[in-house]
């Protein structure tokens, strides 16, 4: 069975029903795009169609050979910039109608979003999705919208929940980076994204969140941007301040990462570093970044039978607790 654990879906009743009701969330607003703007901050991207079409995505899961795929919503949508109550409200919100959707095709599993703007708030919406039957979350890496850190100590009640409820966390880096020369030749894409994730788990190593909340399992999209190739050079950095830093050698080791580096040695590379085992099937689906063919490049990287299987789909099983019947 191949899962796709790296997808994104934004339900279509969702924004038909902020088109209804516009004052259902007094924060968020929707403009022709259709676009959403949350907390006064600017608009998103325009939200593609390919993120609600259910029929394209049935027949692209058919033409990559892919049986399930876990869903979660798109960052832009999640809307850290609001305040507590309401961004957790919004998040409930989605996650209603992530569920409904996901229930009209099997091969759908959903991820929730959570309000990470408010440690407490996440914890609570976390323990619902999961009580309602959701895989896991995927969160963005900048929970202030632009900015934050997710190893703040006030988002400790979530990592809390999420060790304790043994979620599978899906971490996706933000659109915005915060760095003006990634403008132009749509680098915030090719690279920033990269950089955003390396950052964000980095911090997340050295604080040693990744020991500290053993119950959880954290999955990095994009094959965990430079981390794999970095890795020696943050052994470096704690050897320098051993009794400043948490080893980032343990907190490495509990890591997984999906498939979309588009390059079968640099596919070996990350097997070879961090083990098969800890590798999964990811395509970014529906964006033009994304892999259109996200088997093709397990089939074409040097792998034995036993690493293959558990790059497809017997890793993302055990970690996201799946029993897929798929096809419906």
């Amino acid at each position: 069975m191949n899962i796709d654990t790296h997808a994104h879906l934004v339900p279509e009743s969702l924004i038909e029903a902020l088109a209804r009701e516009a004052r259902l969330f007094p924060s968020v607003t929707l403009s022709a795009g259709p676009r959403m703007a949350f907390g006064g901050a600017p608009p998103t991207r325009p939200i593609s169609k390919r993120l609600s079409d259910l029929e394209e995505r049935r027949q692209w899961l058919k033409e990559a050979r892919v049986d399930c795929q876990l869903v979660g919503g798109w960052t832009d949508l999640f809307g850290y910039d609001l305040s507590g109550a309401e961004g957790a409200d919004w998040a409930r919100f989605f996650n209603d109608h992530l569920k409904r959707e996901t229930a009209r095709f099997s091969a759908l599993l959903p991820l929730a979003t959570v309000p990470l703007q408010d440690g407490m708030l996440a914890a609570r919406v976390l323990e619902e999705a999961m009580d309602q039957g959701f895989k896991g979350a995927m969160l963005a890496t900048q929970p202030k919208g632009v900015g934050g850190n997710l190893d703040d100590p006030a988002l400790d009640p979530f990592w809390e929940a999420a060790s304790a409820r043994r979620a599978a966390i899906f971490l996706h880096p933000q659109y915005i980076c915060g760095d003006e020369r990634l403008v132009g030749f749509d680098l915030l894409n090719a690279v920033g994204r990269l950089a955003d994730t390396t950052i964000a788990v980095s911090r997340l190593l050295f604080s040693g969140h990744l020991t500290r909340f053993p119950g959880m399992s954290l999955i990095v999209a994009h094959a965990g941007g430079a981390l794999p190739y970095a890795l020696g050079r943050l052994k470096r950095n704690h050897a320098i301040h051993k009794s400043e830093y948490a080893d980032p050698t343990h907190g490495f080791s509990r890591l997984y990462f999906d498939t979309v580096v588009f390059e079968p040695r640099a596919l070996r590379f990350l097997c070879d570093v961090v083990g098969a085992d800890k590798v999964m099937l990811g395509s970014d689906y529906p964006f033009a970044i994304g892999d259109p063919d996200p088997v093709r490049i397990v089939e074409e990287t040097p792998l034995t039978a036993a690493e293959r299987r558990a790059i497809l789909g017997e890793t993302a099983a055990r970690v996201f607790h799946v029993e897929c019947h798929c096809g419906a």
